[in-house]
């Protein structure tokens, strides 16, 4: 897997380098001070993953990725917190702030690998086939498989395809969010962001920004929580307390 830095300030750029060395065998094919130099790369070569920042002059990160090719995957790195919701809305793989530490990069580049893996053309895809009040049908392997609704944990929005997340198992699925989530009870699955489906059943906890289930902690997109907080709480709690 190949990746490509880009980031206005040389400091950074060479720490990213030194950092992803250290962490990973990610081949580093070149550094970029501006979004309009690597996109001219981009012309020229397949590139698997971008660490990218995003306050740069020009063009920002974000004006970049909404132009990037859909089987690239970005990793944002910046210093301002304030952008991790609008980079999920960008299908960004991960969000880390400056300075970044060597575990927390670890985690994304892992992320991004099993995303790749995920995403690859010999990754069987599955076919969501039906649904009934209790259960989704999905074929796989010329085999119908039962997926209950009660053991979906949650389902996240990637590229052209959904991966759903039952039990210990991802499965990913050629269909979009939206779609997925109309075959869905609607009662207790609440889409959350714009790359998110979660099961209410399996909320351990939330707050203004993020909701956790167990181990994954989800963003909370500005756009869908009053419904989130109205639907989940009853009524009782309001996103501006």
């Amino acid at each position: 897997m190949n990746c490509i830095i880009v980031d206005d300030e040389p400091l950074a750029r060479e720490q990213m380098q030194s950092l992803i060395k250290d962490v990973s065998q990610l081949d580093i094919l070149g550094k970029f001070s501006n979004a309009p130099t690597a996109m001219d790369f981009l012309k020229e070569n397949e590139v698997d993953l971008i660490f990218l920042d995003i306050e740069m002059p020009m063009v920002t990160g974000l004006q970049f990725a909404a132009q990037l090719p859909k089987q690239t995957l970005v990793i944002f790195t910046t210093a301002y917190p304030q952008y991790a919701l609008k980079s999920y809305e960008l299908d960004a793989i991960d969000y880390l702030l400056k300075p970044i530490e060597k575990g927390r990069l670890q985690k994304a580049i892992n992320k991004a690998e099993a995303y790749m893996n995920l995403l690859s053309d010999d990754t069987e895809k599955n076919v969501v086939e039906s649904n009934t009040v209790d259960f989704l049908l999905i074929k796989s392997d010329r085999k119908f498989h039962r997926i209950n609704f009660a053991d979906i944990r949650f389902i996240e929005g990637l590229k052209d395809y959904v991966v759903m997340y039952v039990g210990n198992q991802k499965l990913i699925t050629a269909m979009n969010l939206k779609t997925i989530h109309q075959k869905l009870p609607q009662h207790f699955f609440l889409r959350v962001s714009k790359s998110y489906v979660v099961n209410t059943n399996y909320i351990d906890s939330f707050d203004h920004r993020n909701i956790y289930l167990s181990e994954f902690e989800i963003p909370l997109g500005e756009v869908y929580k009053k419904d989130f907080f109205k639907t989940f709480s009853g009524g009782s709690l309001h996103p501006e307390e």
